[in-house]
């Protein structure tokens, strides 16, 4: 019983720390990202030098392995636990627990499904395509990353499944940043109810950055 509950205790802390390790990760992620919503010829030469510093960095190397080792130890993490959830779930039938919470709370599982989707497919366009793929060069010799994320941009369908996606995640970061932040013991009745408002302010921020940029682009850009 001990080892279970080590090993319970131990999955409740690894979801948490590497929960909020990718939290302030999109922070970072976001400040980069903005830099699209300048004037196109700014927008290219800021944001393409800003790529290339990244890729150049010993220490911006480490930090991304670190960054996917975080996303896989936290997507399996999650993938232990609404396994675990699922077998257990059918008392809030009985109990009607499960209709004193949020719906997004009880769905962590599904939203974290799609957010691993959305993942993959961004992964594949942005990251992959960046490393691996023949991107351009710009006028300063530096990979114009700038053009194929306009490329991507440029399509209704893709920021329409980009700007639900970052919904979903929205969602998962609504109830995740308080539950990781109660895991770790920052929950006491004097500052919990700021933790949880910093935590909406922080997920609505998030996710309405994310969202603004690809639907700007298109409705500034593309749309005739």
């Amino acid at each position: 019983m001990a080892l279970l509950q080590f090993t319970t205790l131990s999955r409740k802390n690894l979801m948490a720390f590497t929960g909020l390790f990718l939290c302030f990760f999109l922070v970072i992620h976001l400040i980069g990202n903005l830099q699209l919503l300048l004037p196109e010829e700014d927008a290219r030469e800021s944001f393409n030098n800003y790529s290339t510093m990244l890729a150049g960095f010993t220490f911006i190397k480490i930090v991304s392995y670190l960054l996917y080792t975080t996303i896989i130890l936290h997507l399996a993490d999650a993938l232990i636990v609404t396994l675990k959830n699922r077998k257990t779930s059918g008392k809030y039938k009985y109990d009607k627990r499960g209709s004193a919470s949020k719906w997004y709370s009880r769905n962590m599982g599904i939203l974290g499904i799609l957010t691993l989707i959305f993942l993959v497919i961004h992964f594949k366009d942005f990251w992959y395509e960046y490393k691996f793929g023949a991107v351009p060069l710009d006028i300063n010799g530096n990979k114009d990353l700038y053009a194929v994320v306009m490329n991507v941009f440029s399509s209704w369908w893709y920021v329409l499944i980009y700007v639900l996606s970052i919904i979903a995640l929205g969602y998962h970061l609504l109830h995740g940043f308080f539950s990781a932040a109660r895991t770790i013991g920052l929950h006491h009745p004097v500052y919990a109810v700021w933790i949880k408002a910093a935590g909406s302010i922080y997920s609505y921020a998030i996710t309405f950055g994310f969202a603004f940029i690809p639907l700007y682009i298109y409705l500034t850009r593309y749309l005739k």
